[in-house]
């Protein structure tokens, strides 16, 4: 299953992003083994660097750093793809400005709602930055089930005990992109988030 022929925009209604920069995962993917989803903000301004991108794509890059941080010795995202780990973002194109509008992030996790459905095992979420919380949030409203990550900076509120769809939710900070790693805290955090899910999955201990 390619995500990619199943995720469609119908009519781009956002206007703080950048049209021609929409992207879905572009990758074969078995639904049934994907067991943590890692979902960042949005698109990369340039096509080269999603994390699915041919090469040495930015995106990929700084998140096998966290993953390596976190003590898992990987080294594509293909590889991650093979322990069970998906990764996407909330909002399926490029910003214009250093956020998202809210509107945006709300109207585009209608995309990510349908792309999160395709995945019926799913144990952790890894929620990395305000977008992404914002966007499961969204989603969460929707169902009727109330926002997923209470509102609050996430240094205070990361560590505790979140559910989205019976799985366990983990607010984190951005990996993706050339802003990774200037926060040695961050950083650490990021990694400690990751290892933590990834032992709730079952994939390491």
């Amino acid at each position: 299953m390619n995500p990619n022929s199943v995720i469609h925009c119908p009519d781009f209604p956002c206007r703080d992003v950048v049209h021609a920069a929409y992207h879905v995962p572009n990758v074969e993917v078995d639904p049934e083994t994907v067991r943590v989803v890692l979902i960042s903000e949005g698109a990369a301004p340039n096509p080269e660097d999603n994390y699915d991108a041919a090469g040495d794509p930015l995106f990929a890059r700084t998140t096998l750093l966290a993953f390596q941080d976190a003590g898992l010795a990987v080294s594509s995202a293909a590889e991650l793809r093979s322990l069970g780990v998906y990764l996407t973002t909330a909002v399926k194109c490029a910003k214009t400005a250093y956020t998202l509008l809210p509107a945006t992030v709300d109207a585009c996790s209608r995309l990510l709602e349908t792309e999160l459905d395709l995945f019926p095992n799913v144990r952790a979420w890894l929620l990395m930055g305000d977008a992404a919380i914002r966007a499961v949030n969204s989603i969460a409203r929707r169902s009727g089930a109330g926002r997923v990550i209470p509102a609050g900076s996430t240094y205070k509120i990361r560590g505790q005990v979140f559910s989205f769809r019976g799985a366990r939710a983990f607010p984190s900070y951005l990996q993706a992109g050339a802003s990774f790693g200037i926060e040695k805290s961050k950083r650490r955090m990021i990694a400690e988030d990751i290892r933590a899910a990834m032992q709730v999955a079952g994939i390491i201990r």
